[in-house]
């Protein structure tokens, strides 16, 4: 039947960045953990990426994953504010990367696709969904929820022909 591949979602965020790790064994999926790592929004900028870094680093060190996920950036109408999300959303993909870990990156619209079937849907949506794909699932921020369907997300592309090439390289 193959081997359990322990999977880590993240969804990068300055202030909140959120983490959920799943284990897919064929087609099925199970909770293993979620939570959020927070930074100090009175801090300055680098230290707040190296508090991003550092509670990555950890998780990543005591939940041992197999595959990583990072969802894409989107770009919104607030220039700053889409840099700063593009800073953190890099040491979100640098911490699995440096773990030697294989990064996939998502488009929201394609884990929404892969959650709820559409490619358009509010949180409550996903959230709800997750909860039923999961039902032992628990998430302490919509962040954390959002990382558990980044996760699933790629438990389900994750035998395409492209993912299978860029693990051989």
């Amino acid at each position: 039947m193959g081997e359990t591949i322990r999977i880590i979602g993240i969804d990068p965020g300055l202030r909140r960045t959120g983490w959920g790790i799943v284990e897919s064994l064929g087609n099925s999926l199970r909770f293993v953990a979620s939570g959020t790592v927070r930074s100090d929004d009175k801090a300055a900028l680098a230290t707040r990426l190296c508090q991003l870094h550092d509670g990555l680093t950890e998780i990543l060190h005591s939940a041992m994953p197999h595959e990583a996920a990072v969802e894409q950036t989107f770009v919104n109408k607030d220039a700053a504010a889409t840099l700063k999300l593009g800073q953190a959303r890099g040491i979100a993909m640098l911490v699995p990367a440096r773990a030697g870990l294989v990064v996939a990156e998502y488009a929201p619209n394609a884990v929404k696709k892969a959650v709820i079937g559409v490619g358009h849907g509010d949180k409550k949506q996903i959230h709800m969904m997750v909860k039923v794909l999961m039902p032992k699932a628990v998430f302490d921020t919509d962040d954390a929820a959002d990382a558990l369907a980044i996760a699933i997300c790629h438990a389900h592309h994750r035998q395409s022909v492209a993912y299978r090439l860029a693990a051989l390289a």
